[in-house]
């Protein structure tokens, strides 16, 4: 069974980096199957409803701004799949979930700058999907699960966003971490590698520095999201992290 993923994308220059994380994400489709297809949840994407890809060939959206030139002339001419678009939601359906197509988007940062490290050729088809801050955290577990069998079919999973996304308390220059951002992911650590679902879906009232962390939740919902769709074996593996301008955090997680 294909693992699915968590990926922070960190900033938008991410892509241009080169340091352990980027080593890890170019170095990612050696280490799995290839793929059949990529269906990928995309902090940057948020609907009040569901919303499934189904665009032919993605354009690229700059969502950023005061970054590398070089970003604004980078694409990522993915195609998408109109037969597995169809097919998630019939797996929402199935479960009650409410969704829509989208034939028109293209893809954000969140979605192109991951997928440019994992897969530069742009060779697989991607199906991307929205997220909505508004449902509760076992809401968005439900969601995950429900495209658990993809995995079988040889279908990458993977949520795009951030654990500790705080944009007004990065440090440009910082070189160390935030002690406040490392408590708050040791305590998900611990959470997500017992599989506490009970706690993690009350995180922002138990955990530790919460409030400062995940200020807003659209980052954090793509790990709830992909660990929903782990829920067959529950096995939470964390294979990286570490952080950007102090608190920003760089952390891959992979649910078997």
């Amino acid at each position: 069974m294909m693992p699915s993923y968590f990926f922070a994308h960190g900033a938008p220059s991410i892509v241009l980096e080169d340091n352990e994380y980027t080593k890890l994400l170019k170095n990612f489709k050696d280490n799995i199957p290839r793929p059949k297809a990529i269906v990928l949840f995309s902090a940057h994407w948020e609907e009040s409803v569901q919303t499934v890809s189904a665009t032919e060939t993605y354009e690229t959206i700059y969502d950023f701004g005061g970054f590398q030139d070089e970003l604004y002339t980078m694409t990522y001419p993915a195609k998408s799949d109109r037969s597995l678009s169809e097919r998630v939601r019939a797996l929402f359906e199935k479960k009650g979930i409410q969704s829509v197509l989208n034939e028109s988007r293209g893809l954000d940062h969140g979605a192109w700058a991951v997928l440019k490290l994992l897969y530069p050729e742009a060779d697989i088809p991607v199906v991307a999907l929205s997220v909505n801050r508004n449902l509760s955290n076992e809401h968005q577990y439900q969601i995950g699960k429900a495209l658990s069998e993809l995995r079988e079919q040889d279908i990458l999973i993977i949520g795009s966003g951030g654990t500790v996304h705080n944009l007004r308390r990065l440090n440009w220059q910082s070189e160390g971490n935030d002690d406040w951002a490392e408590q708050f992911d040791n305590w998900l650590q611990d959470k997500l590698e017992s599989w506490d679902t009970e706690a993690l879906f009350q995180y922002h009232e138990l955990a530790p520095h919460a409030q400062e962390a995940v200020p807003t939740s659209e980052h954090f919902i793509p790990l709830i999201l992909a660990m929903g769709s782990g829920d067959t074996n529950r096995q939470a593996n964390l294979l990286h992290r570490s952080y950007q301008y102090g608190n920003l955090s760089l952390s891959c997680w992979q649910f078997n």
